[in-house]
């Protein structure tokens, strides 16, 4: 008898030694991702952060994560300092798209799968990246350009554009301009008059339309703003310069964060493009299928909208960001 229960006591205790040695093994085969973020230069780039940092926590995805600041050479540090932590997945949002075949080589040859967000890079060999999720800016500088044919059709012009460019080398610079000169190109009533870079900010947006309206005062017909920070920026500009936005002056902005949102109540924003920050989710998914050995697509566009000035009021209080 005392010899059975021995034997019952040592499978008891073996039981216990095995359940807490797969514990242990679960909680090494957590998954851990290095983010590599572009910056904190914006409402939408907020959001953005808020939204990967809380998707990870639900998703139980243990996040390192780093802020560039807008550099791309801080990027490309924080993207070398998690292969040397060979973390299982590396993600990140590109400062700018050309530049980044070296480090990404170095995280293929470390067999590290890397995901790019919210912006798209200049390489030759694709295979330097698993996946790229978010928006079409291209397809939202044609929305936009869309919205102003439709809007100056009975209008014989000239449409004076002056446009306040995001960070030059980015990809939603470049593809919120090229969308917008696709639509309006065969047009020529429609001329952009002035260009210039204010970096996604609302202080730079509101330093370039000041120049602008030193320039070219009331030639201006359209600010084309690449974000609300900068439109929000060039409205303060304008105003200060005695120019009404959104009567004088259509807006025409992009991301339909909140402040846009205001804006466009208050009458000073024409319409907004939308252009989704909540991305997180999303990427911990494409995380945890990269590391399932799931085939994902090259591409996974997020599903957004237009918003005109007239339905500003009542999509506000829907808004997340």
């Amino acid at each position: 008898m005392e010899h059975t229960r021995r034997l019952a006591l040592r499978a008891l205790i073996g039981g216990v030694l095995s359940l807490a040695a797969l514990g242990a093994h679960a909680q090494e085969k957590q998954i851990t991702l290095g983010f590599a973020q572009v910056g904190a230069e914006s409402a939408w780039r907020t959001a953005n952060t808020v939204s990967v940092k809380q998707a990870a926590k639900e998703a139980g995805i243990n996040l390192k994560f780093s802020d560039a600041q807008q550099k791309q050479e801080n990027q490309i540090k924080a993207i070398r300092s998690y292969i040397a932590q060979k973390v299982d997945v590396i993600a990140f949002s590109p400062v700018v798209e050309s530049g980044w075949e070296p480090v990404l080589t170095e995280a293929k040859n470390a067999h590290i799968p890397v995901i790019l967000t919210d912006r798209s890079i200049d390489v030759k060999d694709q295979s330097l990246y698993v996946t790229m999720i978010g928006s079409d800016f291209m397809e939202e500088g044609r929305r936009a350009g869309r919205w102003l044919e439709e809007h100056y059709k009975n209008d014989a012009g000239p449409i004076n554009i002056a446009e306040l460019q995001g960070t030059v080398g980015s990809a939603p610079a470049n593809d919120r301009h090229s969308g917008l000169m696709e639509i309006i190109k065969n047009d020529p009533k429609f001329k952009i008059i002035a260009s210039q870079s204010g970096d996604f900010t609302l202080a730079g947006g509101k330093q370039v339309m000041e120049a602008f309206a030193k320039t070219y005062g009331k030639q201006i017909n359209v600010v084309y703003a690449h974000n609300d920070d900068m439109a929000l920026g060039a409205i303060q500009a304008m105003e200060e310069a005695g120019i009404k936005p959104g009567k004088d002056v259509n807006v025409v902005s992009f991301d339909a964060t909140k402040g846009g949102f205001e804006a466009m109540i208050a009458g000073k924003i024409n319409v907004d493009v939308e252009c989704s920050p909540l991305l997180g989710p999303q990427l911990m998914t494409a995380v945890k299928d990269v590391v399932a050995g799931k085939q994902l697509p090259k591409r996974i566009v997020t599903n957004e909208t237009v918003f005109p000035m007239s339905v500003a009021a009542q999509i506000l209080p829907q808004r997340k960001y």
